[in-house]
């Protein structure tokens, strides 16, 4: 495959509270780093990764859209070509109405883009105990299922960034 072949290009919107991992979520993904200091990102940031796969570019755009309440009137704008999502919330103790605003970021997603597909992502496990985590806990696995199911997500995904 030659540098000039187009193959298949996709804009994935990204979007969660502020401060959930999605920029260290997209840095581990595209570049395999991760840091530890928070900067919050003011609007969208992009990124892309790519990769050959059976003999095809595929290339992600990444747009992590800021968290942040005061970015609201600028989110449409930027939702607009989006061909799927990844919808984030944090496991941490200090983070834990990110779960609760999930349902918040889904209706903005379907309200502005439809119905593309959507993936849940479990963020920041390593910083609680996962035994915590059951049918009892509204960010246990069983509600999470459950909720997916009900926005029909393609998957969920917990993560140790």
């Amino acid at each position: 495959m030659s540098a000039d072949d187009k193959g298949y290009g996709f804009k994935i919107t990204v979007v969660g509270d502020g401060a959930v991992g999605k920029t260290s979520l997209i840095k581990k993904y595209t570049q395999g780093a991760f840091r530890k200091e928070y900067i919050a990102t003011l609007g969208t940031q992009f990124s892309k990764y790519e990769e050959i796969i059976d003999g095809e570019k595929v290339e992600l755009f990444l747009w992590d859209i800021a968290g942040q309440d005061s970015f609201q009137a600028l989110r449409q704008r930027f939702y607009t070509g989006s061909s799927g999502t990844i919808v984030v919330f944090s496991h941490a103790e200090e983070q834990l109405n990110s779960w609760e605003h999930v349902a918040k970021w889904v209706k903005d997603i379907r309200q502005f883009c439809g119905g593309i597909p959507m993936v849940l992502f479990g963020n920041k496990l390593d910083l609680v105990d996962e035994s915590t985590l059951d049918a009892n806990n509204t960010r246990g696995d069983v509600n999470v299922e459950q909720f997916a199911k009900e926005i029909n997500s393609l998957d969920i995904i917990k993560q140790v960034l």
